[in-house]
């Protein structure tokens, strides 16, 4: 009776195994795309790409955009202490999905924001910075390609209430994560 038992188990066991090796394939929808949607005075002159949308409704809409700024590819050393940041937001990019459309809900008080790329390249179209009164600034990397590092992506001394920023880029390596931080 024991060794029926043991056998018994033996096999639960085995199944088990066997059923928790088992792949299960999910296949999902693909994602949606569309064309970046941008308001008048939207200050870039160039076709924009299809994306993905990702990325929470926002509070304050885009009403008054500043002179473009071109994207200097700074590189910051290190990144500002942890006490020092009052808010970071973090997205990861897959290569499969080409071009996303992120947007990232700060509502924080800063006086520069700090953009780094981690995992992998990155291939940036533009950055969209909105502040609280609906002033926006366009931070234009051109659609290039900027590989793993700590960037200076927007100063703005006096300090000032950013509602969210926006972010058109695509992995150039299997992924990507894009991490904005406010100081």
């Amino acid at each position: 009776m024991k060794q029926k038992l043991a056998i018994v188990l033996i096999i639960a066991a085995v199944a088990g195994v066997a059923e928790a090796a088992r792949v299960r394939v999910v296949h999902t929808r693909p994602r949606a795309r569309a064309t970046v949607t941008v308001v008048t005075g939207f200050p870039l002159r160039r076709t924009l790409p299809a994306v993905v949308v990702r990325g929470p409704v926002v509070r304050v809409a885009p009403r008054v955009y500043l002179s473009p700024v071109a994207f200097g590819a700074v590189v910051v050393t290190s990144l500002p202490a942890v006490n020092a940041r009052t808010w970071t937001g973090a997205e990861e990019l897959e290569r499969g999905d080409g071009w996303t459309d992120l947007t990232m809900d700060v509502d924080r008080r800063g006086s520069r924001l700090v953009l780094e790329i981690d995992k992998g390249p990155a291939q940036l179209s533009f950055a969209e910075v909105v502040f609280e009164n609906g002033e926006t600034q366009v931070v234009d990397f051109d659609d290039r390609v900027h590989t793993q590092g700590i960037y200076s992506l927007l100063d703005f001394a006096n300090g000032r209430k950013v509602d969210h920023v926006r972010v058109v880029a695509s992995a150039a390596a299997k992924t990507t994560e894009i991490r904005i931080h406010l100081v």
